[in-house]
């Protein structure tokens, strides 16, 4: 505490708060350590209670105090405070925001900071929600959410408090809260709807990032279909078989690697709902159902040896290429047309949706295989593919006889090169890796 030399104060405030240092600066060379524990306990609350005081008396000062900062030139109190405390600019402004709010505005709130009915950080998420009602609410709604808010400040450390701040309105006047929470969700899904962007660009090493600004209702609908996707690999406490079903589970390759993150269990999922859409149900593109094709030669198709490239229809996006394995596994069981190429180019087959096992077949399946075929996997039938036996790309048929469910991470491992798959006596599939 600073005070003139030459004109010595004579104000209470100035006297207690001189005794108060005084007081506080006689037991500094005390241990606490020595103290009993009920005392601890005691005197921690007493201390909590006493810096709720302090900062209520320190607000109303601050208030009166704009001569303070004429005097210095500065350009606020809390500026000067700043500058002379060596303090922060912000913390300032907001205690000079506050300050301002409880003598001009929040009387209940105010009495009940210097009673010691809340502490200053309730007092600041009160006040904060107190500021964010609605400027048509009258100031008896604007009373009531200050006084309830108080209330529930009793029972209530700030971070609740400021969940239930941000409903006050909806406690104390339920019909008015309709209206300005109708009118706040309009508000937001018109400025979502102006802000919504979607960016596709390939990092050129074989991923392409994606980044975007949709509605919120968008983005629960695509999580609510992702979580469908990724629900049996997110329930890391429910039913659990071998290490082998852990890792079929999270995506990863028996036996390789750490657990997969869940941002890219998403990721993943996110490929899964774009092979599950049906292109007859989507808009007419270019005079035609939109469908993907992929270019790819005979030799490719039949090997799994070379490239192929993936028709989307924008051409320059940098996306437009893949692996013979990759399209000989789309053709197996996603809506991707192969467009097969001889070796003049010529278009020798333009595949059909009728290579696509129909739904009384995948219903048969179910019945039939009930889990992922491979061998001690357990992920539902629900959550598997069907997969062809013999490869649709070198004549396999689309019946129930080629045909077996597998999960999304051994149907990859059904059409990579690196591993040989057998057919046991029980139709269950068996996976060896290659030397």
């Amino acid at each position: 505490m600073q005070t003139s030399d030459q004109h010595p104060s004579t104000h209470p405030l100035t006297t207690v708060v001189g005794l108060l240092r005084e007081q506080v600066k006689s037991v500094g060379d005390l241990e606490p350590v020595f103290m009993v524990t009920r005392d601890k306990a005691d005197v921690l609350g007493e201390l909590v209670a006493l810096e709720s005081q302090v900062a209520e008396l320190r607000l109303r000062v601050m208030v009166a105090a704009g001569d303070v900062a004429e005097m210095s030139g500065d350009r606020s109190v809390a500026s000067w405070l700043a500058r002379t405390q060596r303090l922060r600019r912000g913390d300032c402004a907001a205690d000079a925001r506050l300050a301002d709010a409880l003598d001009r505005d929040l009387p209940v709130l105010s009495h009940a900071l210097r009673e010691v009915a809340v502490n200053l950080d309730q007092a600041r998420v009160i006040a904060h929600a107190v500021g964010e009602l609605p400027d048509s609410v009258g100031r008896e709604v604007v009373a009531l959410a200050e006084a309830e808010l108080v209330r529930l400040a009793a029972v209530h450390a700030p971070k609740e408090l400021a969940v239930l701040g941000r409903r006050i309105l909806e406690i104390v006047d339920p019909q008015r809260f309709e209206d300005e929470e109708r009118r706040r969700l309009e508000n937001a899904e018109r400025r979502a709807a102006e802000r919504q962007r979607l960016r596709l660009r390939a990092v050129g090493d074989g991923p392409t990032r994606i980044s975007g600004v949709v509605p919120d209702a968008v983005a629960a609908r695509l999580a609510t279909y992702l979580h469908a996707f990724t629900n049996p690999r997110l329930a890391d406490g429910a039913v659990r078989g071998s290490a082998d079903d852990a890792n079929a589970h999270s995506g990863t390759q028996r036996g390789f690697g750490s657990p997969v993150s869940h941002p890219r269990r998403l990721a993943e999922a996110f490929g899964q709902l774009l092979e599950t859409l049906d292109p007859a149900r989507l808009p007419v593109h270019g005079g035609d159902a939109t469908n993907v094709t992929v270019t790819i030669s005979l030799d490719a198709l039949r090997t799994g040896i070379g490239v192929a490239t993936l028709g989307n229809g924008v051409p320059g996006d940098g996306f437009d290429t893949i692996t013979a394995a990759q399209a000989r596994r789309l053709a197996c069981n996603a809506r991707i047309i192969p467009a097969v190429l001889g070796a003049e180019s010529e278009v020798l087959d333009l595949g059909r949706g009728s290579r696509l096992f129909s739904k009384a077949q995948r219903r048969a399946l179910l019945l039939r295989d009930v889990t992922c075929r491979a061998q001690g996997c357990d992920i539902p039938g629900t959550w598997s593919e069907a997969h062809h036996l013999v490869p649709w790309s070198e004549g396999g048929a689309s019946d129930l006889d080629n045909a077996a469910l597998l999960c999304s991470h051994h149907h990859h491992r059904a059409h990579d090169a690196a591993y040989d798959l057998t057919r046991l006596a029980n139709g269950d599939l068996r996976f060896h890796r290659r030397r």
